[in-house]
């Protein structure tokens, strides 16, 4: 389960901070009657009764002034487009403000859930955590993959340990993935490509599911019987977070992309990057040798995406495991209204393989 993220927004000293520290039960943000005292988004993931894994996210002032509280607002505007529900937080000793219009202009214009709190004295904070527990569960959420399994089903994990693997455990794809099949009733078999062929041959009855690391597609899928589904976890998790369907419809733009177009490879985490880094390394050479071309290559990673992306032939976006749903969506919306096509990482190595069609499971994935 993706946690539920919860932003607090307000003007400057209208007690964003205050009541997000009484909701999280923390000294979580600095307190102060100095205007502006959060200057930067301050986050916090925990598990919130009654609403269970959430992230709280605290914002600066949306009214804040000069050159630096207009990066701030620019950063809070930001946090909007990740949020799955908004606090709009009211001092209830003020006057109203057209900020606070602005910022209920904003929530409804994204679609954004909201309620509004007004800062006093013996605000029911027992009652706040229920409203918003209650906005939480409107928060439609298609399963992983439990929908594809049925009960007593065997799934295929295959998850290649090689320099990129983190040191003693799993990536949440696969841990994900682990706990969905779990829950749908089903069993789960890990295996690495080099002993792929061996499990499968261990089964009494062939496995419903076979679920790869995208890049092992070229190995996988020659071992893989045709007749067995076969897909990827960044395929399935383009699904989870609501965007496939403009993944496959973005990854055609790969044949027609004229040399030197520039190709923006767009990751949701850092981390450590490796001599055969799959984004920075294995997709330019892949995309390169497959379409026998040249291309500029441009990165980011972590919260950092462009606002402008009108240079850009496509977005080329990982799978999006560690951010929200809404995150990656509110990114791909920006490429879309810019004309840009966007993809993911497994939908285009399933293409440059030439097994996209078989890789949605005969559009059962569509």
């Amino acid at each position: 389960m993706t946690r539920t993220h919860i932003g607090f927004f307000g003007r400057r000293n209208a007690g964003k901070s205050s009541l997000v520290n009484a909701v999280t039960g923390q000294a979580l943000s600095v307190v102060s009657d100095i205007p502006g005292t959060t200057t930067d988004p301050v986050r916090k993931a925990m598990e919130l009764a009654p609403l269970g894994p959430v992230i709280i996210i605290d914002t600066p002032g949306f009214d804040d002034t000069g050159t630096l509280g207009e990066l701030r607002v620019k950063k809070t505007q930001k946090i909007l487009r990740e949020v799955d529900i908004a606090v709009l937080v009211v001092d209830a000793t003020a006057e109203h403000s057209p900020v606070d219009d602005e910022l209920r202009h904003l929530f409804e214009q994204q679609g954004t859930p909201y309620l509004v709190a007004k800062t006093k004295r013996g605000l029911d904070i027992d009652k706040l955590k229920e409203r918003l527990a209650a906005l939480a569960a409107q928060k439609k959420e298609r399963p992983l993959l439990a929908d594809l399994v049925s009960p007593g089903d065997f799934v295929v994990l295959v998850t290649p340990i090689d320099a990129a693997a983190p040191k003693d455990r799993m990536i949440l794809p696969q841990s994900h993935a682990i706990r969905d099949i779990l829950d749908a009733n089903a069993v789960c078999v890990a295996a690495q490509p080099e002993a792929l062929a061996q499990t499968l041959a261990a089964f009494n009855k062939p496995p419903a599911l076979v679920i790869t690391d995208s890049q092992a597609f070229a190995q996988v899928a020659k071992i893989v019987p045709q007749e067995l589904p076969l897909t990827s976890f960044s395929i399935l998790f383009a699904r989870y977070k609501g965007f496939l369907e403009s993944a496959v419809a973005g990854v055609e733009a790969l044949a027609t992309l004229p040399k030197h177009a520039k190709i923006l490879i767009a990751e949701g985490c850092t981390h450590h990057r490796q001599c055969d880094d799959i984004g920075t390394v294995k997709l330019p050479r892949m995309i390169q040798a497959k379409l026998g071309r040249a291309f500029e290559f441009a990165f980011c990673a972590g919260r950092e995406f462009p606002e402008d992306l009108s240079s850009y032939a496509l977005v080329l976006h990982c799978g999006g495991c560690m951010l929200n749903a809404k995150a990656v969506q509110s990114r791909r919306d920006l490429a879309l209204r810019q004309s840009v096509p966007f993809t993911n990482y497994g939908v285009a190595m399933a293409w440059l393989q030439g097994i996209l069609g078989r890789c949605l499971l005969d559009g059962k994935l569509r």
